[in-house]
């Protein structure tokens, strides 16, 4: 063999360790429903949820619960179509979808995540809502940060623009809504869009 056929070889057994380590990277569709599921969720609320000018959302209020009710239906439908469509995904690619590695991508992802979930909860409790949006997308931003070494995708790229919008989001108060719906919509439909162009490719 030549030094060019070893270069070679060690490449590929370099690539097969790597991946062997780290989660398939998610389904691009998954992605894709993810967005349109939070910008469904987000029409719902705009319509039937978000109080008059003049009123407030109270966290005691009816609309308050309907609108967790709504964010919380989003997170499962996207969990769910999460798990479905990267099962199905691993199984095309003759790959195990659920095993020690995957536990330490959701270990890694959950911790931040619900870290600012708590935060959160105790920043409303207190009656401070202004910045409810931004959190969000930071903390979200960083737990897709911190579990992206144990995926093949490129999932870090999205966790650091879900960073910036929820930062630019924190200096223009008064448009959370809007930044909520660029982060967790446009940018997951943005995301699974060029994911599944990948995939398509291979």
């Amino acid at each position: 063999m030549t030094e060019k056929d070893y270069l070679k070889d060690i490449s590929e057994i370099k690539d097969l360790m790597n991946r062997s380590s780290r989660f398939i990277s998610l389904s691009g569709l998954s992605g894709i429903f993810a967005g349109l599921y939070a910008i469904a969720g987000a029409i719902v609320a705009y319509i039937f949820v978000f109080p008059k000018p003049g009123e407030y959302l109270y966290i005691h209020s009816w609309n308050f619960k309907i609108a967790l009710l709504l964010l919380a239906l989003v997170a499962i439908f996207s969990i769910v179509t999460a798990f479905l469509l990267t099962s199905k995904k691993a199984k095309k690619d003759n790959v195990k979808a659920w095993d020690t590695t995957t536990k330490r991508l959701l270990i890694n992802f959950l911790i931040p995540l619900i870290t600012g979930g708590i935060y959160i909860i105790i920043k409303i409790n207190s009656q401070h809502y202004g910045l409810t949006a931004s959190l969000m997308l930071i903390f979200y931003g960083l737990a897709l940060v911190n579990a992206s070494k144990y995926t093949v995708g490129n999932i870090k790229y999205l966790g650091y623009a879900e960073i910036v919008l929820g930062l630019i989001c924190a200096a223009l108060p008064g448009y959370g809504f809007w930044f909520w719906i660029a982060g967790f919509g446009l940018l997951h439909i943005l995301y699974g869009s060029l994911m599944y162009l990948q995939e398509k490719k291979v």
